[in-house]
């Protein structure tokens, strides 16, 4: 899954903290096809010679190795973990430098070998010896342009804020010597809830390379999560060389291997990250979804949404969801995107009174169905006290429109005639002679479901009734005869009769 992501540098174990770790590093190089030539496995040793023969045995046979040594340089490490002086732990880093390069490079041609050393507690050390030290370490191995050193400079702790450990980044990128044969990493651990922001403006400070993890696993809060500043850059404009286009399948791998879920919240990867319950929230990325897919210009502008999701191999159903916060805005658009259904402002507004009705009922989140649902029932029953019948003709008379026709009212068929100046007015006409109640149309919609021969009709009405004030009685219409639907409509209407 990494190499498919695009990863061109893996660390895949510590090979000499145990034999699980060594027999894996050995199955990835003996195993053909599992590391492809271009791929560089890491491994990580600590300044222990006997750990160091142990990691580069585990490497041997590999087509491109980075032995990754270390050595904690804080006054702290050195003086409560080791005891040691600022003399003894260069002597330390070089005398393991050494053998590194004995056992490798000097005497292995077959394998492509990088060496990459930290100073461990990087964040916490003088500035200036973490120079001395790493200037040290460059002398014994003697790097190139082509084949440069790589210094890994962590924030093992995090113990500032993100410009400081830019600032001590920025120091050492212009005090080493031979800039041009190091690679500068970072390593930034999450302590304060900042590494993201620490590695992105330690980037701008001078680095070239960052070691993190896929969504932030790591020794206590964890390491920064390369997923997070691969996607940052994308909703930049920076083209990150990284493949996160399937981001679910990805996590599913990533959370079997580790055993740790991943944060609904998280970045880009949470369930509920695209998701929007706030009725505000949803009325504009409605407006936000129409006005992208009018401009059709490929440039991703939308409220709230900061990365089409799409993008990332997710769908559009979950970027609006409906509670008992939402508004007619998320509401009216599950109804557009599942029944292309484009409703007039007036009935969202009163249809979106019922859902909120129905999720305060339920207490929970309402699923997409259970909308669709909802709406049926109340603007779509076949229930309805009148049904329009098969068998009607609209008749143009000097007058207007006559509306001939049976409607079923309650069971029983009836035939009724309407005057009118159209065909939705004087089916209305023609209900108003038979029960004695006058209606009026308040608004009346229309538009097309699809294109070309298959295009069917929606149409939609308001009705006020006398008796009823000013309150308004919806009814939807949906069929292949324009006409059809804006009669049915018209008695589709919940006002029972």
């Amino acid at each position: 899954m990494l190499v498919q992501c695009g990863f061109k540098e893996i660390e895949a174990a510590f090979p000499s903290a145990s034999q699980t770790e060594f027999d894996f590093v050995r199955r990835l190089i003996e195993t053909p096809g599992i590391v492809p030539d271009d791929v560089a496995i890491q491994v990580l040793t600590p300044c222990r010679e006997e750990l160091i023969k142990r990691t580069v045995e585990s490497v041997r046979g590999a087509k491109r190795a980075i032995l990754h040594l270390y050595n904690a340089t804080s006054p702290c490490f050195r003086q409560v973990v080791f005891n040691n002086s600022k003399e003894e732990t260069i002597e330390l880093a070089v005398r393991c430098t050494k053998l590194v390069r004995h056992l490798t490079k000097d005497t292995d041609p077959n394998t492509h070998w990088t060496f990459e050393y930290s100073p461990e507690t990087f964040s916490a050390t003088e500035l200036d010896f973490s120079v001395e030290i790493c200037e040290a370490v460059k002398a014994v191995w003697e790097p190139t342009e082509d084949n440069p050193i790589i210094f890994n400079l962590p924030a093992t702790v995090e113990m500032s804020t993100p410009n400081v450990y830019a600032d001590q980044i920025e120091y050492f990128c212009t005090h080493i010597s031979e800039r041009e044969k190091c690679c500068i990493s970072l390593h930034p651990h999450n302590d304060r809830g900042c590494a993201t922001a620490a590695a992105e403006l330690a980037q701008m400070g001078g680095a070239d390379r960052v070691e993190g993890v896929l969504f932030g696993n790591g020794e206590r809060t964890g390491n920064v999560d390369i997923v997070t500043l691969a996607l940052n850059l994308y909703t930049q404009g920076v083209k990150p060389g990284l493949d996160f286009s399937n981001l679910s399948s990805i996590m599913r791998i990533v959370t079997e291997c580790n055993n740790i879920p991943i944060h609904p919240r998280h970045p880009y990867a949470g369930d509920l990250v695209f998701t929007a319950f706030s009725g505000s929230h949803q009325d504009a990325i409605k407006k936000g979804f129409a006005v992208q897919r009018a401009r059709k210009d490929g440039i991703w502008d939308m409220p709230y949404l900061p990365i089409d999701p799409k993008d990332l191999g997710a769908t559009y159903e979950a970027v609006i969801r409906v509670n008992s916060q939402s508004g007619k805005g998320g509401i009216s658009w599950i109804i557009q995107e599942n029944l292309e259904l484009d409703l007039p402002r007036r009935l969202q507004i009163a249809f979106a009174r019922i859902v909120q009705a129905l999720a305060e009922s339920k207490g929970r989140e309402l699923t997409a169905q259970e909308i669709i649902n909802a709406f049926t029932n109340a603007y779509i029953s076949t229930e309805a006290a009148f049904q329009l019948g098969n068998e009607y003709k609209v008749r143009t008379t000097p007058q207007g429109k006559t509306f001939e026709g049976v409607v079923v009212h309650n069971g029983k068929e009836v035939a009724l005639t309407g005057n009118g100046n159209g065909p939705v007015s004087s089916l209305i006409d023609a209900l108003v002679n038979h029960t004695g109640i006058q209606l009026d149309v308040r608004e009346l919609f229309e538009h097309a479901i699809g294109k070309g021969k298959n295009a069917r009709a929606a149409a939609y009405i308001e009705v006020t009734a006398a008796g009823h004030g000013e309150k308004g009685f919806w009814g939807v219409g949906i069929d292949d005869d324009t006409v059809y639907t804006s009669l049915k409509l018209a008695d589709n209407s919940p006002l029972r009769i």
